[in-house]
């Protein structure tokens, strides 16, 4: 495997054999696009929290107007993000992140415009599949195109940015709160897509999809770009390797004996992700805080902005604990920390009186507890371990197995939550919550695997060694 040294300007060889060299300044770019990308599925996503508020007073939605509208970006998200493989393998990365661009820009106008909320939940489905297309897509870009030790970084960045995302959002609904503006909520959004947009074209093609194309000059010439000849070389014998092996294009491959545990263990815990109840918070923030006595729109709106920066600031602890501590540590303690969470919110509802401090004030600090204990164990761990656990030839089938397991559990807990609200009651809605984080910890005791530090192939090995 190649090695690559890094100082400012370029990387540079400091030991013999000479290394090769690869510019900071392309790496930095890079990585910001990653990072734009995943802002732009955060903000997208969790701009419904305030909106919500604001869009039910307006058009007079039910409540089951209310979850169609939440939800619909997450069944434009399976969308794309089943279809956004295949597209990018025919066109292109770089040609399926201008239209996944295109389409945010497009659907932050049409949410912005919309005279009716059938229109809105059209441009919300827009959304979604410009999330879809993204989300698959800019990762394998990014990868696809950065130096081998800066790749493992992208996973975190990506999440993190999409925290960012979701507190950028928080942060508009409630500079827009006193206008009741939700108009604006959305149409912000076309900012940073048009943005995202302008940086797409400022980037070339990924050298691994050119040389797939039989267009190896092409890829030549990319390589040159941000590498010395050394580097081009030895990255196009990395490259030319790598389509030698063989990829798994049947989903029956991933019921295999050889896959079929790593696909348990995938699905199964990006499922149990969705089904602990996150995106309740970051959809119906707002409404919950308003439940539990907050009554003012803006200051649920502000409590909600206080989770959403929490979350950002938690996933950090991820970033430098992860590959140090291990990832089954982290799971104990943040998914035991989500169940107290969510048992004490619970009580808090159901037992208001014994709370002198008044429930609004304890569900804030319960949800602060449990984004934090989320954002450092479940949120970014679930997909490093999707896309440590497969073997490489089923990895692009088993990363998309995963996340549309997510995504239609996000979809039933995001269109069942009001309802479930109202017809069970505020206290037994969280414990059903809690009671999923009580499996989760099962799950991870007896079919997680501890990955910390260990080559990927190994573990994929170990992962299915009990199905064959």
């Amino acid at each position: 495997m190649s090695m690559f040294a890094v100082q400012e300007g370029a990387l540079t060889a400091t030991e013999t054999p000479p290394r090769p060299r690869v510019r900071w300044g392309f790496l930095w770019q890079v990585s910001f696009i990653a990072g734009l990308g995943g802002i732009l599925y955060g903000f997208d996503m969790g701009v419904i929290a305030a909106a919500l508020i604001y869009v039910r007073e307006a058009f007079g939605l039910s409540t089951i107007m209310q979850e169609l509208v939440v939800s619909v970006v997450l069944v434009g998200a399976m969308a794309g993000a089943l279809g956004g493989g295949a597209i990018a393998d025919r066109i292109g990365r770089r040609a399926t992140l201008l239209w996944g661009g295109a389409l945010f820009l497009a659907g932050s106008v049409l949410a912005f415009a919309a005279p009716g909320v059938i229109l809105l939940i059209v441009a919300r489905a827009l959304l979604g599949i410009a999330i879809g297309f993204t989300s698959v897509t800019a990762p394998v870009y990014v990868s696809e195109l950065a130096p081998p030790q800066s790749r493992g970084m992208l996973i975190g960045l990506y999440q993190f940015a999409l925290t960012m995302g979701i507190a950028l959002a928080d942060l508009v609904g409630y500079w827009l709160a006193s206008q009741h503006g939700w108009r604006l909520m959305f149409g912000i959004g076309a900012i940073p897509a048009a943005f995202f947009l302008a940086c797409i074209l400022t980037l070339p093609e990924s050298p691994r999809w050119l040389l797939a194309q039989n267009r190896g000059q092409e890829a030549t010439a990319v390589l040159s770009s941000y590498t010395d000849g050394l580097g081009v070389q030895v990255l196009l014998e990395d490259i030319r390797a790598g389509l030698q092996v063989r990829v798994e294009q049947r989903w029956s491959a991933l019921w295999s004996p050889a896959v079929r545990r790593s696909l348990l263990i995938a699905v199964g815990f990006t499922v149990l992700q969705q089904a602990t109840g996150i995106n309740t918070i970051i959809y119906y923030g707002p409404k919950i805080f308003t439940l539990a006595g907050i009554t003012s729109s803006e200051n649920a709106i502000f409590a909600t902005l206080l989770v959403a920066i929490t979350n950002v600031l938690a996933t950090v602890i991820a970033l430098v604990l992860v590959d140090r501590v291990g990832r089954k540590p982290l799971l104990y303690y943040g998914v035991g920390g989500m169940t107290a969470s969510l048992l004490l919110l619970a009580y808090s509802f159901h037992a208001p009186a014994a709370f002198g401090a008044g429930p609004g004030i304890v569900a804030t600090v319960c949800l602060m507890i449990y984004i934090t204990c989320f954002a450092f164990s479940m949120g970014p761990i679930a997909w490093i371990l999707v896309s440590e656990v497969f073997p490489l030839r089923v990895r692009g089938r088993g990363v998309a197995a995963a996340s549309l397991g997510s995504g239609a559990c996000n979809f039933v807990v995001s269109l069942t939550f009001l309802s479930l609200i109202h017809a069970a009651g505020n206290s037994a809605t969280f414990l059903v919550y809690a009671s999923f984080c009580i499996i989760t910890l099962f799950f991870v005791r007896f079919i997680i695997p501890e990955t910390r530090g260990r080559e990927l192939e190994s573990i994929s090995s170990e992962a299915n060694a009990v199905a064959q």
